[in-house]
């Protein structure tokens, strides 16, 4: 019989995740087993168990299955084949799954792997569990000085903003602007990713003032608190009409209308957030006169690579709340109503 481990996993669709038992994987050739010793939580995690079968099964996702997919961890046992790292090494494990040969990859957007649709966390085992599966050391980053129980959130929530930011790069002058609409997890990182790639003037949009505070804290030069009418013209006030680029990681009905409200000329409006918002009225009065408008799903191994040199550089602060695994539900909670500083982080019992 296959020794068991705790582990929080959908077990059935449309139902709450579960605190329960999986079994301890073993690895295949060119696989290998990571000891987690810590695992992000993401807002999208919440969504997925209330989703219905018929929706999530033809996406090749099978329940059960452990939710987490911002996993830091050591290298606990290599599948034969597997080379260039050994039991022992701190790892961060690349958050979304690709498959290494097919023509994205090889341009190095393997972000847009068509394999990228199922992976550790969405659809297969992740990393709520003492241990989780890597199918290829291709999705192995090795830690020099980084603790690998706060990287994890580096691989979804700081790769993903920094992905974001680096696509926005050219629409941004010396001494331009660019407006980052929630400032929790993903914006948060943005924040700071700006202020290290560009001399813009970065300004702030949330409901909070928690977050708000945080914003100002990790260098953000102006904060405005709602996203409404009045928010969208004290921002013009503030920069003298439309950003250059602006970030939106809530993506709901209201974001979406008053980001593109605010990206100016030839700027650019980045929807990071996964909010199923809409954008109702004629689209050629609402987009930004010679703009772009581009949204996407997940980071590349490249953005993994990077944000965890700026991280071990001292360049990048990761703030962290830590929960044992026997409390992820409540932290899921405190995540949803808003109450962490920093990105949960849950650690194995």
């Amino acid at each position: 019989m296959s020794e068991m481990m705790k582990a929080f996993r959908i077990v059935e669709w449309e139902h709450p995740p579960e605190l329960t038992e999986a079994p301890v994987p073993t690895p295949g050739p060119g696989e290998v087993l990571v000891k987690v010793a810590g695992n992000g939580l993401c807002h999208s995690d919440v969504g997925m168990a209330l989703a219905p079968a018929a929706f999530m099964e033809p996406l090749g996702w099978r329940v059960p299955f452990t939710l987490g997919h911002e996993v830091g961890g050591h290298v606990a046992e290599l599948g034969t084949g597997a080379t260039g790292f050994e039991v022992g090494d701190a790892v961060a494990v690349v958050s979304p799954h690709s498959c290494g040969h097919c023509i994205w990859c090889a341009r190095g957007q393997d972000n847009n792997c068509d394999d990228s649709i199922v992976g550790r966390g969405y659809g297969i085992d992740g990393g709520l569990a003492r241990y989780v599966l890597v199918a290829t050391t291709r999705e192995l980053v090795k830690l020099s000085t980084l603790d690998p129980v706060i990287a994890g959130p580096l691989t979804d929530a700081g790769a993903t903003s920094y992905h974001a930011v680096k696509r926005c790069l050219p629409r941004i002058p010396p001494g331009g602007t660019a407006v980052v609409i929630g400032a929790g997890g993903l914006g948060a990182y943005a924040i700071q990713h700006l202020l290290a790639l560009t001399s813009a003037r970065v300004v702030a949009v949330d409901v909070s003032a928690d977050r708000l505070t945080y914003a100002t804290e990790l260098g953000a030069h102006d904060v405005l608190e709602g996203v409404n009418d009045d928010t969208t013209a004290e921002l013009h006030r503030l920069l003298g009409g439309g950003a250059n680029a602006v970030f939106d990681f809530v993506g709901i009905d209201q974001t979406i209308t008053h980001g593109l409200q605010s990206t100016g000329k030839a700027g650019a409006y980045a929807l990071v957030g996964a909010g199923n918002g809409s954008l109702r009225g004629t689209m050629f009065d609402k987009l930004p006169r010679d703009g772009e408008v581009f949204s996407f799903q997940a980071p590349t191994i490249a953005d993994t690579l990077e944000v965890i040199a700026l991280a071990e550089s001292g360049k990048l602060r990761v703030d962290v709340d830590i929960f044992p695994l026997d409390r992820v539900a409540e932290a899921y909670e405190k995540m949803e109503r808003g109450e962490l500083r920093g990105r949960a982080v849950v650690i194995p019992d």
